[in-house]
């Protein structure tokens, strides 16, 4: 691997700048790519979809809402049991999203960043070598969790998936796929996997879920670099779901790569706080081709010790991989981002160290 550490996405800083300044000082020469830290909306993650594009449509019904805050309305939910559920209106065959390439709210937000972006790495902010990262959820991950009749499933999520290509090729038109980093969030999908989404249809999960990456990701241009980034899942505080062991991570992970129909360049999967051997085990079954792989195992906060027992265990199954975050650091305070990358270096060298034996 060129570069061994990853970020997921999200940054709780205010503007792609802070980011790109804060980010390509403390590991800029590590990454392959950056992200603009999904300010704004985005930082909630799929959050923005419920309150952006979901609510108010006029094929869609809002069934629940986030709770009043300090007595005013609130789009942003504090856990589970607050978060937003919708339902296809009755007598709708197919919902559609107007507005191609911008309903979405990524494609604007990544083209003004790639302005800011690219400014910076022209004046030596951001390493030369150093790709613009954009991170969207898959349709699944999308849909899934608020959307809780699978009856509509059908009813939705062409359209949504329509709307979300159209978004990539929007951004493709503003930004050239050779300066692009594409990643997929799969998260929905884990936590489907690992059995914590109760209203889906519980036969053929894998397949249910690996049967959208084809029509997302074979046709994407062969100068991106194409990555997953798997999750368990931060509303409340993460994890959302656990699992026994990474059985079901490293089962998408490989079946995303055989259906991406086209070369995957990375591949994250967060790990769970254990140095249990039979947790990391399934590693040894990881088929991604030449993908490079990022485990997320960063999120000890100082305790250098467990760190170090965790990625000693991983390395016993998998020789080569690099570090990052289980999730993004949208969660957290921005007063605490230093540190966490310091704390990425800091896991590097230690990795370096138990690999030299």
């Amino acid at each position: 691997m060129k570069k061994e550490l990853l970020l997921v996405g999200s940054v709780p800083f205010e503007t792609p700048e802070e980011v790109f300044r804060t980010c390509s000082e403390e590991i800029g020469k590590y990454v392959p790519a950056l992200p603009d830290g999904e300010f704004g909306d985005r930082t909630l993650w799929i959050i923005m979809l419920a309150y952006r594009v979901f609510h108010g449509h006029p094929e869609i019904e809002t069934i629940k809402r986030p709770p009043y805050a300090n007595g005013a309305e609130n789009w942003k939910p504090a856990n589970r049991s607050e978060a937003w559920h919708f339902r296809v209106k009755k007598g709708v065959e197919e919902v559609r999203f107007g507005d191609p390439g911008w309903r979405l709210n990524y494609a604007e937000p990544a083209i003004h960043s790639y302005f800011v972006f690219k400014t910076l790495r022209k004046e030596g902010v951001i390493p030369a070598d150093v790709r613009f990262q954009v991170s969207l959820p898959i349709t699944n991950s999308a849909i899934d969790f608020f959307f809780q009749d699978p009856a509509d499933y059908p009813r939705l999520k062409p359209g949504y998936t329509a709307a979300l290509q159209a978004e990539v090729a929007k951004i493709l038109e503003k930004i050239p796929a050779s300066d692009l980093a594409l990643q997929w969030d799969c998260c929905v999908e884990l936590m489907d996997l690992e059995g914590d989404i109760p209203w889906t249809p519980k036969e053929n999960v894998l397949e249910r879920h690996l049967a959208q990456i084809p029509e997302l990701s074979a046709h994407l241009p062969k100068e991106m670099m194409l990555g997953y980034h798997l999750c368990y899942g931060t509303l409340g505080g993460w994890p959302m779901a656990t699992g026994q062991d990474l059985n079901h991570a490293v089962a998408f992970a490989n079946g995303a790569v055989e259906r991406s129909g086209r070369r995957v360049d990375f591949i994250h999967i967060p790990i769970l706080p254990t140095t249990e051997e039979r947790y990391f085990a399934p590693l040894r079954d990881l088929k991604v081709g030449d993908a490079d792989i990022y485990l997320g195992t960063l999120h000890d906060r100082g305790d250098k010790e467990a760190l170090t027992r965790r990625i000693a265990v991983a390395l016993k199954y998998v020789p080569e991989f690099g570090l990052a975050a289980p999730c993004g650091f949208g969660r957290h305070q921005p007063s605490e981002v230093r540190g966490l990358l310091k704390e990425h270096v800091e896991a590097l060298e230690i990795l370096h160290k138990l690999k030299k034996g």
